[in-house]
């Protein structure tokens, strides 16, 4: 009996032991992983406002510990995030367009910390991963309804600055127009800034005086102006219906949850990788999709639905690819 409980207390101990080594190899320590996010705009911008409901997500559905600050001035930008690599979080998101020094300078000086950024360049080993909003795909087929809709022969677009993320975006709206209209004009405003509604409002109401009749609003406040107006427009980055549902007719939309998931599950599983993770914002793995046509369901020719259709399935199973031209698009 006794030689049982002395066999019993030494697995007890040799399990205490192994979890412990266990745990020690683990890339974070063990236990929940700590995410800190820093965002150069307000969560109510929607492009960090992506970021962050797919953190939320995690929050409950991988039991991470989630913070965040937001609205971080460039200024501000080096203390912040400097804070956030020595605060004992094991992950760091964010938004790096206007800070990539800044962001790449502190993840060289803390390897031990993954750093996981929405940013146009490249990562850089071991520990910096990129991502963007790779929605170029559902804009098209927003370009394909708007040829066919729009009666003046003209639609319009207004984006934030002329750059890579945001011209590929308009570019395949504009792809999309001439593939069904091509005699159809497209008209391009940039507001030349990242959150800024009374702009994108007044560039959108500039365009339609010009005669554009359904407006691409790749920032916000550019809905507002085509509900005022009476004219249709395709929502960016969410599902923008709520705004204005006898104007939105669908628009691109950006899931951040399929990167979100396999970035933390890899650094869980001490997988990760310090690549570019655009895949995951592709329709292709679920990152980017056309949202629903809420009441424009019953509104829009079967034929225009169908058509979409068709096109959503080629790009899905790889029979046909959306161009990437990041070029600054020019109004016709």
């Amino acid at each position: 009996m006794r030689r049982m409980r002395l066999r019993y207390r030494v697995l007890i101990v040799f399990g205490i032991l192994l979890a412990v080594f266990l745990v020690q190899l683990l890339p974070w320590g063990g236990g929940k992983l700590k995410v800190m996010a820093v965002y150069h705009t307000s969560i109510e911008e929607p492009w960090v406002a992506c970021i962050h409901q797919a953190l939320l997500k995690a929050e409950r559905a991988l039991e991470i510990d989630y913070g965040y600050d937001e609205k971080v001035a460039s200024q501000d930008y080096d203390r912040v995030l400097y804070g956030a690599a020595t605060g004992g979080y094991d992950v760091v998101f964010g938004d790096a367009f206007d800070n990539e020094q800044t962001v790449r300078d502190i993840a060289s000086d803390y390897h031990e910390v993954y750093f996981v950024f929405g940013s146009a360049l490249g990562p850089a080993e071991p520990n910096l991963a990129v991502f963007d909003d790779w929605i170029h795909e559902p804009a098209y087929l927003c370009g394909m309804i708007a040829g066919k809709l729009t009666q003046t022969g003209i639609v319009g677009a207004v984006g934030g600055y002329p750059v890579p993320e945001v011209n590929r975006l308009i570019n395949a709206y504009r792809l999309g127009v001439k593939e069904v209209n091509p005699q159809a004009q497209v008209k391009v405003a940039f507001i030349d800034d990242w959150y800024d509604p009374q702009k994108a409002r007044a560039a959108a109401l500039a365009l339609i005086d010009e005669g554009a009749d359904l407006i691409y609003a790749e920032r916000d406040g550019a809905i507002e102006a085509a509900s005022e107006r009476g004219v249709l427009a395709f929502g960016n980055l969410v599902d923008q219906n709520s705004v204005a549902p006898d104007t939105v007719v669908t628009g691109p939309v950006w899931d951040l949850w399929p990167t979100v998931n396999h970035v933390l599950t890899a650094i869980k599983e001490g997988d990760f990788q310090a690549i570019d993770y655009r895949e995951w914002s592709m329709m292709a793995k679920g990152g980017a999709y056309l949202a629903p046509y809420h009441g424009f369901d019953q509104k829009l020719p079967a034929e225009v639905k169908d058509m979409v259709s068709q096109r959503q399935d080629e790009i899905l199973t790889g029979r046909f690819v959306v161009p990437v031209d990041e070029s600054t698009p020019q109004s016709d």
